[in-house]
């Protein structure tokens, strides 16, 4: 893929990303949103997308369950899990009665995280809801991976000990983070907007590698724009390779101790 720099010169973006490939992508979709012009999100449209960036597996969510119906949606996703796919299971926040139960249930089907769409759904950090939810999560031992602005998304979540990845967190919110997590061993972040030129290497530097995981939210980004980020980044190669799906891999395939 080429890409034109600032003074409109193109550049092969592969050349820059070299050999370094994701074992574990944080942040991919399956479905459509019904009021958005953009892909269609069939699975197998999906992973030949991934394919395409060298994204070997990745934890997918499904948009039928974040959007229309729960059970259906969690259950049509749980049906394709596969060594590439790893579910994560979502809630409806406006329901938080039956966003627990649903909890309860993903867990017993052996669900490892669950995914909260909390500006799809128009919920806001403050809500009932969202504690409710996320003490639950917490007491069962669920990876949450959640949207949301993290100044604000990242107070339900204190003081719980919950293992928590903020998918929404941007470069110019990095320093919230920072100050957040640095108190909440359990909280990490995507790498999808973490692209100024030190923002990788300042989580690093404050918090450690180990909290930050690649996420592309495939297909309705693109997912070259991080994986270019942190292939040129400047954290060494065992770190690149950590958020490249290694902590991924101990949040979402591991079992917890």
């Amino acid at each position: 893929m080429a890409i034109e720099d600032g003074a409109g010169i193109p550049f092969d973006a592969w050349r820059l990303v070299g050999g370094l490939e994701v074992a574990l992508d944080v942040d991919v979709l399956f479905g459509a949103y019904p009021d958005r012009d953009g892909p269609p999100g069939a699975p197998e449209q999906v992973l030949r997308l991934l394919d395409g960036h060298r994204i070997r597996a990745a934890a997918v969510a499904s948009l039928r369950a974040a959007l229309f119906d729960v059970r259906s949606g969690n259950d049509e996703l749980l049906a394709r899990a596969a060594p590439g796919v790893v579910p994560v299971g979502a809630v409806d926040l406006r329901d938080p009665i039956g966003a627990a139960r649903e909890l309860e249930r993903l867990a017993a089907e052996g669900v490892r995280a669950v995914r909260l769409f909390p500006d799809e759904q128009g919920v806001e950090a403050g809500f009932p809801s969202v504690g409710h939810v996320a003490r639950r999560a917490a007491r069962l031992g669920l990876v949450v991976l959640t949207g949301g602005d993290v100044r604000r998304f990242w107070r339900p979540f204190a003081g719980l000990g919950a293992s928590v990845v903020f998918l929404d967190t941007h470069f110019y919110h990095l320093g919230d983070f920072l100050v957040a997590a640095a108190d909440e061993p359990g909280f990490h972040t995507s790498t999808r907007l973490l692209n100024s030129p030190d923002a990788l290497e300042l989580a690093a530097a404050e918090l450690g590698a180990d909290r930050l995981l690649y996420g592309s939210r495939a297909p309705h980004y693109e997912p070259l724009v991080p994986l270019l980020r942190l292939a040129t980044s400047g954290l060494k190669p065992e770190e690149i390779a950590a958020v490249a799906g290694g902590n991924a891999e101990r949040l979402l395939r591991r079992p917890q101790s």
